[in-house]
């Protein structure tokens, strides 16, 4: 499978053979759901947290005897039953959330959803920026220029209805930029961009590359990825 290679002017400047076991990968939704559900489980962080009678500050003296006073016997203020006491079947911090899957169906799901940004033009490759210095404006240039690489939204294989907390995207720019390696001026002078993510290949995940309705890669990038993943 070739692809064009552009310039920050946008222009063609040559055709790339990519790996047909990577970009070229039929779709299955199941397993794209799996994968982003798994991810999206793992990031959960788990904040609700109530105390038990054990955690709760004081009550460690019996507030009356155990007979004689015409009240109902207790052991210690911490007692659910007790106003500040502890909580019964509260939420806590040991709750855990992560789902596993295995790194194969893992790299297969990302696969195909790279495999169907091909398929409906929704992926460029272009050569590595080379700005002199942070500009946002050049950054934008570069971008639109770009535009005319990608088609029309619509018609995508994948469903994004159809895959759990992936929000629908609008008609606006929505472009995911994946650098070979960190890059500090490309970086901070498309972070100001709406609609504009910029990540290094390093940091590639299925939830980025869903949530995002157009993907450029660098030709280096390209390379570095079917470098570590071809194996």
């Amino acid at each position: 499978m070739k692809l064009n290679i552009y310039n920050q002017k946008g222009e063609a400047k040559g055709q790339k053979e990519v790996s047909e076991a990577i970009f070229g990968v039929k779709v299955n939704m199941v397993l794209v759901n799996e994968a982003v559900v798994a991810q999206m489980a793992n990031e959960r962080p788990v904040l609700a947290h109530t105390k038990i009678r054990s955690e709760v500050r004081g009550g460690g003296k019996k507030p009356w005897r155990q007979k004689g006073t015409g009240r109902a016997r207790a052991g210690s203020s911490r007692s659910p039953l007790w106003r500040g006491g502890g909580i019964i079947f509260g939420p806590n911090s040991d709750r855990n959330f992560s789902k596993k899957i295995n790194k194969k169906a893992k790299r297969l799901a990302m696969f195909m959803v790279l495999s169907d940004k091909i398929a409906n033009n929704g992926l460029a490759i272009m050569e590595k920026p080379a700005l002199d210095a942070y500009k946002t404006k050049v950054m934008n240039e570069i971008l639109n220029n770009l535009e005319p690489a990608f088609a029309p939204q619509g018609g995508a294989t994948v469903d994004k209805g159809k895959v759990k907390n992936i929000k629908k995207r609008t008609t606006k720019r929505s472009i995911l930029f994946i650098n070979d390696a960190k890059d500090e001026k490309v970086t901070n002078s498309g972070r100001n961009l709406a609609g504009v993510k910029i990540i290094n290949l390093d940091n590639i995940n299925i939830v980025d590359l869903l949530g995002s309705r157009n993907i450029i890669f660098t030709d280096k990038a390209i390379d570095k990825l079917e470098a570590v993943y071809k194996k």
